[in-house]
């Protein structure tokens, strides 16, 4: 098989992707190897998954279990950067597209293929960041993605199978649309294009209704360097971390979002999300950051954890920006060590203690009681020399009649 009669597809072992095997095939006359990754989104295992592909015509299958990769270099790196887009939405989708994308050019470059399709539409995100990754990681190959660029619609997908007696399993179509792993799950489409259409229960899955939780969960976490490493005391790898904390906050209804969102492609879409282990893993880092980063290294570091959430949510992971930005996020890790206590209730996470042998936080400097070792005269100084380019600013304004007007009968 010559390497130009390849292409590497990324397969999820549902109709769309099982019926592009063969419709690439047949448009394009070359063979087709399927990728199939468990990031931890559950469902159906890997062998079926790889037979089916290969029942539906792929040359190959290649399948990988990814979840402790996926954990350990992709969700932790968003967990040491509190990456939240706009501020609440842990990057679900978005950091999950470079490791899939990885793997679709390793077989590639395994399998002699020249071209590489996904199942992306043309309007959302996700397209860019396969293509974006891809050509990142090798710039020779070809994307394609069948949906946008060989119009197959679901009508055309469910002829084309009965057709070809493809081996699919039709049932009735969920409303939304929806993309999960171990960090979290995503949902639209549906009645939920509406904005003012109030979620339903049967959105969510992650998470319990937090309008009826159960008791209060507390929940110990030990961090060091960034990375979670024990809860209640029990040692954990990052995976084990976020499936017990997905399964511990989600009963409490904790990481339930729902968000207007500006997409890359530069159009307004309203998502769901529900991300019940990273919201609450977030909360604890966030605060054990608070003890432990110098003043003007953690201002910084907000605003780089801001700039590091939107580059990865606009397909930039491979990009040297994001590259010299984790250089900086993994410095300040180093000192990221201790232990936090959450309280889990009623779909909040809430952070009851805190200590850290790095913390910078010096009791003897933080009281008020006896044993004070802040010296309050000090502070005198400290204002007059603070104060001073604001005096003299307001010297001048005064100079030219431009000084702040006091109230009548302001002070009484």
């Amino acid at each position: 098989m010559s390497d130009n009669k390849r292409i590497v597809l990324a397969y999820s072992g549902g109709l769309d992707t099982s019926v592009a095997i063969s419709y690439l095939k047949e448009r394009t006359g070359k063979d087709v190897v399927a990728v199939s990754l468990d990031v931890g989104q559950g469902g159906e295992s890997l062998e079926t998954i790889k037979q089916r592909a290969l029942a539906c015509g792929a040359v190959e299958s290649y399948v990988v279990d990814a979840r402790d990769e996926f954990a350990d270099e992709y969700c932790m790196m968003a967990l040491k950067a509190n990456a939240l887009y706009e501020g609440v939405y842990p990057l679900v989708s978005a950091i999950s597209r470079p490791l899939i994308s990885k793997h679709l050019v390793r077989a590639a470059h395994q399998f002699g293929a020249d071209t590489i399709s996904h199942g992306c539409t043309g309007k959302g995100n996700d397209q860019v960041r396969f293509e974006v990754s891809i050509a990142s990681i090798d710039p020779t190959l070809k994307a394609i993605s069948p949906i946008r660029d060989l119009s197959l619609t679901r009508d055309v997908e469910i002829a084309f199978a009965k057709e070809h007696k493809l081996p699919i399993t039709q049932t009735e179509k969920s409303p939304y649309s929806i993309d999960q792993n171990v960090w979290g799950r995503a949902i639209e489409t549906g009645f939920l294009e509406d904005p003012w259409n109030a979620p339903t229960k049967d959105c969510y899955s992650y998470t319990d209704d937090p309008a009826f939780p159960p008791v209060e969960d507390e929940v110990t976490i030990e961090f060091k360097q960034g990375i979670p490493v024990k809860i209640d005391g029990r040692d954990v790898t990052p995976l084990q971390a976020i499936e017990e904390m997905n399964r511990r906050a989600g009963a409490q209804g904790i990481g339930r979002i729902d968000l207007i969102e500006d997409r890359l492609v530069g159009i307004k879409s309203r998502e769901l999300y529900e991300a019940p282990g990273a919201i609450a893993l977030i909360t604890a880092h966030q605060e054990l950051e608070n003890c432990c980063l110098e003043r003007e290294q953690h201002r910084i570091k907000r605003d780089i954890d801001k700039r590091w959430a939107e580059l990865v949510y606009d397909a930039q992971w491979f990009s040297p920006a994001v590259r010299s930005l984790n250089a900086f996020i993994e410095e300040t890790q180093k000192y990221v060590s201790g232990e936090i206590r959450m309280t889990l209730h009623g779909g909040r996470a809430v952070v009851t203690g805190r200590r850290s042998d790095s913390s910078l936080y010096d009791y003897k400097l933080a009281t008020y009681d006896s044993g004070d070792t802040f010296d309050q005269k000090s502070s005198n100084g400290f204002i007059d020399i603070y104060g001073l380019p604001s005096r003299v600013a307001a010297a001048r304004d005064v100079r030219f009649g431009n000084g702040i007007e006091v109230p009548e009968n302001a002070v009484e």
